[in-house]
């Protein structure tokens, strides 16, 4: 509890029940905050050194829907501007499928930032969303059509084929 209690000082309020990480966490802490990982820094690391930038689940899920609804694109043509991840050349369009969390999805749930070294991730998330719109500007600047697909968009596959269907009838 010294933890909490610790927190509950810097915030200027009474001792902070159990579940206190989970409340503080939408607020702003300090950077030199009391909180702590549950596990190592060497395991962190390693976690994180495993989040894969291509070929992720979501992207397969978007290009087997595609390629069942007859498509046929290229992937991460280095070309363009962004490295998009589905190019569909015959139709000049572009499709990105981002992660909630890396990109800064409003108003969703996977996009939380972390409660440890919050100044670095606000800034890394909001690096991410900057690039994400120079990168969709340029490409459009080429004549392409930009489609982004998010993470939480793969809960209901129906819609985000419906979503697919609207957008290459336009």
């Amino acid at each position: 509890m010294k933890i909490h209690a610790a927190a509950a000082e810097m915030l200027g309020g009474p001792p902070l029940p159990f579940y206190a990480p989970f409340i503080l966490a939408k607020r702003s802490l300090p950077t030199d905050s009391v909180f702590m990982d549950k596990i190592s820094s060497e395991k962190r690391s390693s976690n994180m050194a495993q989040v894969k930038g291509r070929n992720t689940k979501p992207e397969i899920l978007v290009r087997s829907l595609l390629h069942k609804m007859g498509y046929r694109f290229r992937l991460y043509v280095k070309k363009l501007p962004g490295n998009p991840d589905i190019v569909l050349p015959r139709y000049k369009t572009v499709i990105f499928v981002h992660g909630c969390f890396w990109h800064g999805h409003e108003d969703c749930k996977r996009a939380t930032i972390p409660v440890t070294r919050t100044e670095f991730w606000l800034a890394k998330i909001k690096g991410n969303e900057e690039r994400d719109k120079r990168n969709i500007v340029a490409l459009e600047n080429l004549g392409y059509r930009c489609l982004t697909i998010w993470q939480c968009e793969m809960k209901d596959i129906e819609a985000l084929k419906q979503r697919l269907v609207v957008f290459f009838s336009k």
